[in-house]
Protein backbone atom coordinates (compact mmCIF):
# COMPACT_ATOMS: atom_id res chain seq x y z
CA UNK A 1 0.00 0.00 0.00
CA UNK A 2 1.14 3.51 -0.74
CA UNK A 3 1.18 6.43 1.65
CA UNK A 4 -2.30 7.02 2.99
CA UNK A 5 -4.23 8.28 5.97
CA UNK A 6 -6.63 6.29 8.10
CA UNK A 7 -10.40 6.98 8.08
CA UNK A 8 -12.84 5.94 10.79
CA UNK A 9 -16.50 6.83 11.29
CA UNK A 10 -17.93 6.33 14.77
CA UNK A 11 -21.29 6.97 16.49
CA UNK A 12 -22.02 9.93 18.76
CA UNK A 13 -25.30 10.95 20.35
CA UNK A 14 -24.50 14.67 20.59
CA UNK A 15 -22.29 16.57 18.14
CA UNK A 16 -21.74 19.51 20.49
CA UNK A 17 -20.36 17.31 23.29
CA UNK A 18 -18.31 15.31 20.77
CA UNK A 19 -16.77 18.51 19.41
CA UNK A 20 -15.94 19.72 22.92
CA UNK A 21 -14.26 16.41 23.80
CA UNK A 22 -12.30 15.96 20.59
CA UNK A 23 -11.42 19.58 19.75
CA UNK A 24 -11.16 21.36 23.10
CA UNK A 25 -10.18 18.26 25.06
CA UNK A 26 -7.92 16.16 22.82
CA UNK A 27 -6.83 18.98 20.53
CA UNK A 28 -8.13 17.56 17.24
CA UNK A 29 -8.72 20.03 14.43
CA UNK A 30 -12.33 20.27 13.29
CA UNK A 31 -13.06 19.99 9.58
CA UNK A 32 -16.37 20.03 7.74
CA UNK A 33 -19.47 19.89 9.87
CA UNK A 34 -23.17 19.32 9.22
CA UNK A 35 -26.22 18.61 11.33
CA UNK A 36 -25.32 14.89 11.39
CA UNK A 37 -21.51 14.70 11.04
CA UNK A 38 -18.27 16.24 12.20
CA UNK A 39 -14.94 15.55 10.49
CA UNK A 40 -11.94 15.62 12.79
CA UNK A 41 -8.20 15.50 12.25
CA UNK A 42 -6.67 13.13 14.81
CA UNK A 43 -2.89 13.24 14.32
CA UNK A 44 -3.30 13.53 10.56
CA UNK A 45 -6.01 10.87 10.28
CA UNK A 46 -9.66 11.50 9.40
CA UNK A 47 -12.18 10.44 11.99
CA UNK A 48 -15.84 11.28 11.55
CA UNK A 49 -18.34 11.63 14.36
CA UNK A 50 -21.71 10.44 13.00
CA UNK A 51 -24.86 11.41 14.86
CA UNK A 52 -27.05 8.56 16.11
CA UNK A 53 -30.48 8.98 17.71
CA UNK A 54 -29.45 7.36 20.99
CA UNK A 55 -26.31 7.30 23.06
CA UNK A 56 -24.35 4.13 22.22
CA UNK A 57 -24.34 1.60 25.03
CA UNK A 58 -21.30 1.36 27.23
CA UNK A 59 -19.43 -1.87 26.63
CA UNK A 60 -18.07 -4.03 29.43
CA UNK A 61 -14.32 -3.75 29.15
CA UNK A 62 -12.19 -2.49 26.28
CA UNK A 63 -13.24 -5.23 23.85
CA UNK A 64 -14.48 -5.63 21.24
CA UNK A 65 -14.37 -1.97 20.12
CA UNK A 66 -11.95 0.88 20.65
CA UNK A 67 -9.66 3.07 18.55
CA UNK A 68 -6.76 5.42 19.14
CA UNK A 69 -3.13 6.15 18.41
CA UNK A 70 0.17 4.31 18.69
CA UNK A 71 2.93 6.84 19.33
CA UNK A 72 6.41 6.22 17.98
CA UNK A 73 7.96 8.57 20.56
CA UNK A 74 7.32 8.16 24.27
CA UNK A 75 7.30 11.94 24.75
CA UNK A 76 4.35 12.25 22.36
CA UNK A 77 2.42 9.68 24.44
CA UNK A 78 3.30 11.58 27.61
CA UNK A 79 2.19 14.87 26.02
CA UNK A 80 -1.27 13.46 25.21
CA UNK A 81 -1.51 11.97 28.70
CA UNK A 82 -0.60 15.34 30.21
CA UNK A 83 -3.21 17.11 28.08
CA UNK A 84 -5.91 14.59 29.04
CA UNK A 85 -5.13 15.12 32.72
CA UNK A 86 -5.00 18.92 32.38
CA UNK A 87 -8.30 19.04 30.47
CA UNK A 88 -10.00 16.65 32.92
CA UNK A 89 -10.92 14.11 30.24
CA UNK A 90 -12.60 10.97 31.59
CA UNK A 91 -10.27 7.98 31.83
CA UNK A 92 -11.72 4.53 31.24
CA UNK A 93 -8.40 2.93 32.24
CA UNK A 94 -5.64 4.83 33.99
CA UNK A 95 -2.14 4.84 32.52
CA UNK A 96 -0.30 1.57 32.99
CA UNK A 97 2.42 -0.62 31.54
CA UNK A 98 1.23 -3.77 29.77
CA UNK A 99 3.48 -6.81 29.47
CA UNK A 100 6.31 -5.24 31.51
CA UNK A 101 9.87 -6.40 30.91
CA UNK A 102 8.89 -8.26 27.74
CA UNK A 103 9.34 -7.60 24.03
CA UNK A 104 5.68 -6.48 23.99
CA UNK A 105 5.99 -3.91 26.79
CA UNK A 106 3.96 -0.77 26.18
CA UNK A 107 2.46 2.15 28.03
CA UNK A 108 -1.27 2.62 27.58
CA UNK A 109 -4.32 4.48 28.80
CA UNK A 110 -7.94 4.64 27.68
CA UNK A 111 -10.29 7.61 27.53
CA UNK A 112 -14.08 7.50 27.23
CA UNK A 113 -15.82 10.10 25.09
CA UNK A 114 -19.31 11.45 25.90
CA UNK A 115 -20.90 8.78 23.65
CA UNK A 116 -19.15 5.84 25.36
CA UNK A 117 -16.52 5.41 22.61
CA UNK A 118 -13.22 4.17 24.01
CA UNK A 119 -9.93 5.61 22.80
CA UNK A 120 -6.57 3.97 23.50
CA UNK A 121 -3.25 5.80 23.41
CA UNK A 122 -0.09 3.72 23.60
CA UNK A 123 3.65 3.66 23.11
CA UNK A 124 5.68 0.47 22.66
CA UNK A 125 9.10 0.25 24.30
CA UNK A 126 10.29 -1.84 21.33
CA UNK A 127 8.98 -0.61 17.96
CA UNK A 128 9.19 -4.12 16.50
CA UNK A 129 6.23 -5.08 18.73
CA UNK A 130 3.88 -2.75 16.82
CA UNK A 131 3.59 -5.12 13.84
CA UNK A 132 6.30 -7.68 14.48
CA UNK A 133 6.83 -10.38 17.10
CA UNK A 134 4.30 -12.55 15.28
CA UNK A 135 5.36 -15.64 17.20
CA UNK A 136 4.23 -14.07 20.49
CA UNK A 137 0.54 -14.75 21.09
CA UNK A 138 -0.17 -12.05 23.70
CA UNK A 139 -2.59 -9.49 22.35
CA UNK A 140 -4.47 -7.30 24.81
CA UNK A 141 -5.62 -8.35 28.27
CA UNK A 142 -7.69 -11.40 27.37
CA UNK A 143 -6.41 -14.77 28.64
Amino acid sequence: MGKSIFHLAFPVHNLKSAKAFYVKGLGCRAGRESGHSLILNLAGHQIVAQLTPERPKSQKGIYPRHFGLVFLKRQDWEDVLSRALKKGLPFYQAPKIRFPKSALEHRTFFLKDPSNNLLEFKHYTHKLAIFGKRGMKKVGDRP
